[in-house]
């Protein structure tokens, strides 16, 4: 990227104090930046954060408006996060290297059907009877199975797969290594060995879900696993067969919900909590890290331990427990007083 600082005042609608001519190049933290970067700081300005501020070499910081600039060369922004996220993804699309078209190698069955200016990797495989919206981009070596759609918009790292009779909406973003639509984990017990129970559900992506590499999201036995609009997946997650889950939430990395488990609006499992099957998790609830969620959670609690409980008992437990030792000395010094005068 190469723009002056006004420039990205008009692109950020902020307001510039300073040398708007100056030219950036680049974004970075105020810590690292250089004089060819532009940086930015947060609403809630502590002590060491100002500290960084005054010391930056950035050409320029996003800033809160009103804020002092100090001699410094500011955007002033309604929300410097909202503001520096833009930059950062002009950044992105100018360095991103997309395919043009549809690469010789890719394989298209007859059957598909291509929107507008769609892009396709090489080697990348589209089965019969799937669908692929305007504008969306596959990179390469993405399979897209028969009678699968993706909505406009959407673009796919290499090695994405979504299998047979799954969807995805408008403008998601599958990381590399994604799987979409694989079995779900149904087995019984007869004769002396387990039996697949076939599979024959879907998946549903709505719009605007991001999807982290290599996560993996089960078809259903029957009807349908959902992943509500804006949802946003981490990297290494597991979702089950037959899983609801709901609008605008967060599934941090190596976290895992079981079949049939039922996730509200703006739910956030923190890195390898693990939810239990056939639950039902309330809106807003927030799960700690490596919480073990075995019970249903009512709408806006923090949970967090294993098994989870709330949030303010799992801390007065923590912190009991890391008392013990200094209550077995004091117990063991009261034990052998006793004993000596018995």
């Amino acid at each position: 990227m190469k723009a002056t600082v006004s420039d990205i005042a008009l692109q950020v609608k902020g307001t510039v104090k300073g040398d708007g001519s100056a030219t950036v190049n680049g974004a970075a933290g105020l810590a690292e930046a250089k004089s060819s970067d532009i940086s930015f700081l947060k609403a809630d300005v502590n002590a060491p954060t100002l500290k960084l501020f005054r010391e930056t070499k950035a050409a320029a910081v996003i800033v809160p408006k009103g804020f002092n600039a100090e001699g410094k060369t500011v955007i002033e922004c309604e929300d410097p996060m909202m503001g520096f996220a833009q930059v950062l993804g002009l950044i992105a699309r100018e360095s991103q290297v997309r395919p043009e078209g549809i690469h010789a190698s890719a394989v298209v069955h007859p059957t598909a059907t291509l929107g507008k200016n769609v892009r396709i990797g090489a080697h990348s495989i589209i089965e019969e009877n799937a669908v692929i919206g305007d504008g969306v981009c596959l990179m390469g070596q993405v399979y897209i199975g028969a009678r699968s759609k993706v909505g406009n918009d959407s673009f796919f790292y290499p090695q994405v797969v979504l299998r047979e009779d799954v969807s995805v909406g408008q403008r998601c973003i599958l990381h590399a290594g994604a799987v979409i639509g694989s079995d779900g984990f149904g087995f019984f017990f007869a004769g002396g060995r387990h039996n697949k129970i076939a599979q024959v559900g879907s998946v549903i992506v709505e719009d605007d879900v991001e999807i982290g590499s290599c996560t993996t999201i089960d078809r259903a036995t029957t009807g349908v696993t959902r992943i509500g609009r804006g949802t946003k997946v981490d990297n290494l997650v597991q979702v089950a067969h037959n899983v609801q889950v709901g609008p605008l939430c967060l599934l941090v990395a190596q976290s895992g919900i079981a079949g049939s488990t039922r996730l509200g609006t703006g739910v956030v499992l923190a890195g390898q909590a693990g939810v239990a099957d056939h639950l039902t998790i309330g809106d807003g609830v927030k799960a700690g890290a490596r919480a073990g969620i075995n019970r249903d959670v009512e709408k806006g609690q923090m949970v967090w331990g294993t098994p989870a409980q709330p949030l303010t008992d799992e801390l007065k437990q923590v912190s009991l427990l890391r008392k013990l030792p200094a209550l077995f000395k004091e117990f063991k010094k009261l034990r052998e007083s006793l004993e000596r005068n018995g």
